[in-house]
This record gives structure tokens, C-alpha cells and sequence, in this order.
């Protein structure tokens, strides 16, 4: 009876250990497949040093909230410059090969001129967005207007920046799903 028992409590610690192991496997799968989309910082105009951090740390905060198309992705910030107009593609693969990133975003922050001469900033921004994937291949653009979408001629610019930047990247999902040119769902089962 002493050998049945000790036969039966090593098979089940033999099966506990597999099923161990199998838990581990799984693990490290679902960390494989955690995507990523990088955010290049955004080319601000007109170019003036005293704006951008704090237009960067608005950018930010609103890229890293979860309502977002791209919620299933891990948001990552890349701090380099790369020019909206003139995009290098070259550059886009090796940050995406090097954050092992699925999806880059490079964006553009405008802010509107009000008066004549010197620049007097309205609260108002144009937030404009191209977005590549790890191949370097252009998969869309899009632009948000707060003062057309919102009219808000109240408020404050950093508030601005985080409500263009939610609704071009909600744009920026939209336009993706429509053209079914790539997948924004979750790889998990």
C-alpha cells in the first residue's frame, strides 16, 4: 500500500511540475506578443524653444491614455526629431527594428498665429499624424483642427494639444479600419 501511495504522489507531482512549465510558456508568449507603436516628437511650428517641452509633455500624456485605437499596443516615446514634410523612411525602420515597434508615428504640432508681427499664440492647434509600420511603409495621415472640431476658443494650449492629439489618433484608427490595410486588434486570443 506504502509504494501505491508514493507511486501516486510522485505522478501527481510529475504532472504539477508540466503544468508548471506550460504556465511559464505562456508567459513569455503573451510577452512576445505585446506590440509596440513608437511617437517621434512632434515638429512644432512656429519653432520656438520656450514651447516645446511643455508641448511635448501634453503630446504625451494624451498618446499614453487608453481610449485610444491603439490601446492594445505599448505607447513608447522616442526623443528625435524626424521632419513631417520629408520623412526618412530609413531612420522609421532601424527605431522600429531597435524598439522592436509595429507601428511609428510622426506628428506635427501648428499652433495658430493671432495678431500681426510678433507671434501671440491662440489656444487653438492643428495636430497633424503619419502613420508607418516597421517596414517603412506609409499607412496613413490625418489632421485634427481643434477650433473646427471642437469651436473652443476658451482653455488652455497644453488642453488643446491633448484633445487634438486623442482625436487624430481616433481619426488615425478610423482611417485604418477603413482601409483594412492593417490590423489594429489585439493578438491575444
Amino acid at each position: 500500500m506504502k509504494k501505491i501511495y508514493q507511486l501516486l504522489f510522485s505522478l501527481l507531482f510529475i504532472l504539477s511540475g508540466f503544468q508548471m512549465v506550460s504556465a511559464q510558456f505562456g508567459v513569455s508568449q503573451k510577452e512576445d506578443k505585446k506590440q509596440n507603436i513608437i511617437y517621434f516628437n512632434p515638429e512644432i511650428f512656429p519653432e520656438i524653444e520656450e514651447i516645446k517641452e511643455p508641448t511635448y509633455m501634453a503630446f504625451y500624456a494624451a498618446t499614453s491614455e487608453k481610449s485610444s485605437p491603439f490601446r492594445s499596443y505599448k505607447s513608447l516615446r522616442v526623443d528625435a526629431n524626424i521632419p513631417y514634410d520629408s520623412v526618412d523612411i530609413d531612420a522609421i525602420k532601424e527605431y522600429c527594428k531597435n524598439n522592436n515597434a509595429q507601428l511609428a508615428v510622426v506628428p506635427k504640432v501648428k499652433y495658430f498665429k493671432v495678431g500681426f508681427g510678433k507671434y501671440v499664440f491662440s489656444n487653438q492647434v492643428i495636430i497633424s499624424m503619419k502613420l508607418y509600420d516597421s517596414m517603412g511603409n506609409f499607412l496613413t495621415e490625418t489632421n485634427y483642427d481643434t477650433y473646427k472640431k471642437n469651436a473652443r476658443i476658451l482653455g488652455s494650449a497644453e488642453n488643446s494639444i491633448k484633445i487634438g492629439t486623442s482625436g487624430a489618433v481616433s481619426k488615425m484608427g478610423k482611417n485604418l479600419r477603413k482601409s483594412k490595410s492593417f490590423f489594429l486588434g489585439s493578438t491575444e486570443d
